[in-house]
């Protein structure tokens, strides 16, 4: 049992080391093939990449731990699992007003009578 654990931890700490390698490579390669032709930007070494990974996830993603899915999207799928149906349709009601869409359903068109 004890074997299978350490195994495991090993193995998450193998990818998670393979994986800040290679985003920090690609990030690396990305900056040098595009900002200095685009922007004139200087080109930076590997380590400076991975500053700005770890600057880009403080300033837009945080470090919150336990809050898997995807993000405010995944809270609010939770919580509208969780809506009775009239609940629901009162939140749809009130997304479709404030997002510039008919806070009713349009009505029909009049197509006349039927030949």
């Amino acid at each position: 049992m004890r074997g299978r654990k350490i195994s495991r931890v090993l193995k998450f700490v193998a990818i998670g080391i393979l994986a800040f390698t290679v985003f920090g490579y690609v990030v690396t390669h990305l900056w040098n093939y595009l900002m200095p032709g685009l922007f004139g930007l200087h080109m930076i070494t590997f380590w400076q990449a991975v500053g700005l990974m770890l600057l880009g996830r403080l300033l837009f993603g945080g470090f919150r731990p336990g809050r898997g899915g995807f993000g405010w999207r995944g809270e609010m799928m939770r919580r509208f699992e969780h809506m009775t149906p009239e609940e629901r349709e009162k939140f749809r009601a009130g997304w479709r007003g404030r997002c510039g869409g008919p806070s009713t359903p349009a009505p029909e068109p009049n197509r006349g009578p039927a030949a």
